[in-house]
């Protein structure tokens, strides 16, 4: 699915169009007074009547009117814009449309409010291609041009750089695990990296094995398939920071609790998405690729399976880390949490600047906050977590940020190892957060646990169904704003 965006310096006539309007607005601006009689007392009807979304057939042509809202923030005001885009997309796929003019004639403040929408647009149009064979039912997307008119081409550029990011993420969570094991998922990370410009290297079973990575091969033991380990580096000659960015995405291709069997339907049938993090991670860096961001950014993303079968890991055994550290296994179904560990004990030699680890780690957290938010925590200053949660309202992929207070230790106490995998009921992603925190070491350290919006059950505004590509957004405007 691709969507091409471009600027346009006027808009054509008799072209299919959206025009975005001030909030409160009961009459049409000056632009729009060329507009027929009938027209013009139809949109004035609506308007009075408080209408948000008008729509005007000319039969040649539609024109749809998008009243701004009214928020207390501009990040609201851009939200509301994003959702106007999906509830436009519906009427512009009933009416087949494929090419769409964007002008803004609200005089919001926040000149990007047309982008806000073209995003939920385009967000909202994103097709899985998938596998199905009748060609019936592979109906291809409609809209497949968006001009926006007056728009400041480079803003635009990053926006669909964004988006391809988001697009790529969402496409690897959709795969399922007999099209993309932990082998081919590496293969898509290093043709993401040749396509956008980032460099990639995949460390196969016997370099984790050399390198000692317990965690990673534990998990991978049940597996007929080996695991990897791949490092994407983003690394552009104005790069203008001295120390690395360190992205650490958990890459479990699916995950069926191993010996810990998880319950299906409604949990093991969805984990295909419990490589959600690594996927965010792919497409955070191809998204900076794209768009020349100048920033020093590397990828760690472990990957493997976790199933039951031949030698699989037990609850009970111990396991030493790549750290040197020391795991007894409680649980086989909280093994994201060990492969990360040695993902963030291997980020230490780049001496990072600072490290965002992403991952579906806990039911624990979807259940606190629920799709909503992205649950935080970590050893980063006040200043960092606040910068996190800024670019979280931006592009409304929120944070909340959960204590790290000392007493959470204490729900990884082991009687025979360093720590154990697994917390207590109360807190568990906040016991989770400290046994990862055990690993990240030396470096400033923000822990994303994505377990409620990364995979969508059902349709939710312009986020879709199925993978939603979530903090690929939000890690780029963080890291955009670093630069």
């Amino acid at each position: 699915m691709s969507i091409q965006l471009a600027t346009a310096t006027e808009l054509p006539q008799h072209a299919t169009a959206v025009f975005l309007l001030p909030a409160g607005t009961k009459e049409l601006p000056q632009d729009l007074q060329d507009l027929h009689e009938a027209a013009r007392q139809y949109v004035a009807a609506q308007l009075a009547a408080d209408s948000k979304l008008i729509t005007v057939n000319h039969f040649s042509h539609q024109h749809y009117f998008v009243v701004a809202a009214e928020k207390p923030t501009v990040h609201l005001v851009a939200e509301a814009a994003r959702k106007s885009g999906h509830q436009l997309h519906a009427q512009l796929k009933a009416a087949k449309v494929t090419e769409l003019y964007v002008q803004d004639l609200s005089g919001h403040p926040d000149s990007t409010l047309a982008l806000a929408l073209v995003e939920g647009l385009a967000l909202t149009a994103y097709q899985f291609e998938g596998y199905k064979t009748d060609e019936k039912s592979k109906e291809a997307a409609k809209l497949t041009h968006l001009h926006v008119v007056g728009a400041d081409e480079k803003e635009l550029q990053e926006l669909d750089g964004v988006l391809q990011g988001v697009f790529l993420a969402r496409d690897l969570i959709n795969m399922p695990l007999n099209k993309l094991n932990a082998e081919q998922f590496a293969e898509r990370m290093a043709a993401a990296g040749e396509e956008a410009g980032f460099h990639t290297e995949i460390l196969d079973l016997v370099r984790i094995e050399a390198l000692r990575m317990g965690g990673l091969l534990a998990v991978n033991q049940g597996s007929p398939e080996p695991p990897t380990f791949t490092i994407m580096e983003y690394k552009p000659a104005g790069a203008t920071n001295a120390k690395p960015y360190v992205l650490v995405g958990k890459g479990v291709v699916f995950d069926t609790g191993g010996l810990s069997l998880k319950p299906t339907p409604a949990s093991m049938d969805m984990m295909k998405c419990d490589m959600s993090g690594g996927a965010a991670v792919t497409g955070v860096l191809y998204a900076l690729a794209k768009n020349n961001v100048p920033l020093h950014v590397i990828g760690l993303v472990p990957a493997t399976d976790n199933r039951p079968g031949g030698l699989a890991f037990a609850p009970g055994d111990v396991l030493t880390m790549y750290s040197g550290l020391t795991v007894e296994v409680l649980n086989t179904d909280a093994e994201g949490r060990l492969i990360l560990a040695d993902a963030l004990a291997f980020a230490r030699k780049y001496e990072p600047e600072f490290v965002v680890d992403i991952a579906t780690l806990t039911g624990s957290a979807a259940r606190a906050i629920g799709k909503e938010g992205i649950v935080a925590m970590g050893t980063a200053s006040e200043d960092q977590m606040a910068e996190l949660k800024k670019s979280g309202n931006r592009v409304h992929e929120r944070v909340v940020e959960f204590p790290m207070w000392e007493e959470y230790a204490d729900h990884i106490k082991s009687d025979i190892a360093d720590i154990n995998n697994l917390g207590k009921a109360e807190a568990g992603a906040i016991s989770a957060g400290k046994f990862l925190e055990r690993f990240a070491i030396g470096y400033p350290w923000v822990h994303l646990d994505i377990a409620g919006p990364a995979y969508l059950l059902a349709p939710d505004s312009y986020r879709g169904k199925g993978g939603t590509g979530t903090t690929v957004r939000l890690l780029y405007d963080f890291l955009k704003n670093r630069a």
